[in-house]
């Protein structure tokens, strides 16, 4: 009897230290960088956005150019998720490293509604504190409520991407 307690025992600790390693190594959601949350953008055509304005809801945040042809191409993707999810709370911003005369032709002859704000190269050092260690466009993070990071992606997105975002965020 006392040698099956013991190794009742052993085994219950085993599967408890298991249960912390995996917790220790199994990837954690961390934050959006605070830096995020402090910019305030212009807009083409005038006016600027404040960041903070969207913090508290999901976010998809996503850097771009009109010189970069999968940006360009993932653009009406991004307006449909924005226009589908909205009502769930959802936000989309662009934030285009480009000069403000093509992006503002560009969202007009698109017919992009979630704001586009102008980053210029500066965006980059955002970009990267979001995850993007290439600096390479296009590059997407989607950010929960919590203001934690759903996911990233370098590279154009597709639509199973945005529903797994849009799922995680609960």
């Amino acid at each position: 009897m006392k040698r099956r307690n013991l190794v009742v025992a052993a085994a219950g600790a085993l599967a408890a230290a298991g249960g912390f390693g995996a917790a220790w190594w199994l990837p954690r959601r961390d934050a959006a960088p605070s830096s995020l949350w402090t910019l305030e953008l212009p807009k083409p055509g005038g006016g600027t956005l404040a960041l903070a304005s969207l913090r508290g809801r999901p976010l998809l945040v996503n850097f771009w150019a009109t010189w970069c042809v999968p940006c360009v191409i993932e653009m009406p993707l991004l307006e449909r998720f924005y226009e589908s999810r909205r009502a769930e709370g959802w936000q989309v911003v662009g934030i285009a490293v480009d000069q403000e005369t093509p992006v503002a032709k560009f969202v007009e002859a698109k017919g992009i509604r979630f704001p586009v704000v102008l980053g210029g190269t500066s965006a980059l050092d955002l970009s990267r504190a979001l995850g993007n260690d290439a600096g390479g466009l296009p590059f997407s993070a989607a950010i929960a409520r919590d203001g934690s990071i759903l996911g990233r992606r370098l590279g154009a997105v597709d639509d199973g991407i945005l529903h797994d975002w849009a799922n995680a965020s609960g």
